[in-house]
């Protein structure tokens, strides 16, 4: 079993003391975010064949992954860097912090133990087409070497979603827009090939309808990347988590609205300010991701 930890928060950033915590229990519970009983994840070593590490900031996580690694599992970081301007990225830390952390983490595990991701791409007042291609090949220029690949996708436009980013927008006074899918794809290549100039795939997530010119699919819970990562074969079954999602079969283990990065645009989080208080009452001793504030 591949676990995921997770694309619901940044456990890598927050919640690492409660991530070693319940790989030293050997479990976790996790509330099922669609309705339905808790489930228990073993987190044994004969249970989990490698996780998947979402973050934005792997600097507090540095130590636990020496020692996860020490344990015997298998991982690889899905690491969020897009540079973007704090009117739409509140609280993450600065690309240049975020690049050499990388770089270090590409130092100590390898290249294929970490994978760039560039999403989601908002277009703003702010964060015009042509700034993201200034971006970009800033950001690609920094990273040449410590990855791979680089995951792509446009902001999904859920309710909650534009209700945050159009209160972030009237504080402080910019405008967004979804752009039409030819647009899209226009970006996407000019990235694309950007990408490929500094060895790097880029892939595409989760929306096939815009794949063009230098784009792939990607699989983020990728089990042939782990493999790489741990020098032997780990078979998982492609099981998405929605349609068009190619990801490996996994468990996440996160939950929804616990993460207090505040990015305007983040499908996971209702409310900034109550992903703040379960941060804040968060125990780590849980057994479950947020303890009793999950709901609160």
């Amino acid at each position: 079993m591949i676990v995921s930890a997770s694309y619901r928060t940044d456990i890598p950033a927050f919640y690492g003391r409660w991530f070693m915590n319940r790989l030293s229990a050997g479990s976790c519970r996790v509330v099922n975010p669609y309705g339905g009983p808790v489930s228990e994840v073993d987190l044994r070593p004969g249970a989990v064949d490698g996780f998947v590490f979402w973050t934005r900031n792997a600097g507090p996580f540095m130590a636990a992954l020496d020692e996860i690694e020490l344990r015997g599992f298998p991982f690889l970081v899905q690491y969020t860097v897009t540079g973007y301007p704090r009117a739409l990225d509140a609280s993450t830390i600065a690309a240049e912090a975020a690049i050499a952390q990388m770089t270090t983490l590409a130092g100590r595990f390898g290249p294929r133990a970490v994978v760039w991701r560039y999403d989601p791409i908002m277009v703003s007042s702010a964060t015009p087409p042509d700034w993201h291609i200034e971006n970009f090949a800033g950001l690609a220029r920094a990273l040449q070497g410590a990855t791979d690949e680089v995951v792509m996708s446009f902001a999904q436009i859920y309710r909650k979603t534009r209700r945050n980013l159009d209160a972030a927008a009237s504080r402080h006074g910019f405008t967004w827009l979804d752009p039409h899918e030819g647009e899209k794809r226009t970006l996407l290549a000019q990235l694309a090939a950007i990408a490929a100039d500094h060895g790097m795939t880029a892939t595409l997530c989760t929306q096939p309808y815009l794949l063009g010119s230098g784009l792939t699919p990607a699989r983020c819970v990728d089990a042939a990347r782990i493999s790489d990562v741990a020098g032997h074969a780990i078979a998982a079954p492609e099981k998405g988590n929605r349609p068009g999602c190619l990801c490996s079969q996994s468990r996440d283990i996160g939950a929804y609205d616990t993460c207090p990065h505040g990015c305007a645009y983040c499908y996971a989080v209702r409310s900034p300010a109550l992903a703040r208080r379960k941060f804040k009452r968060h125990d780590e001793y849980a057994i479950i991701l947020g303890g009793q504030e999950l709901n609160t």
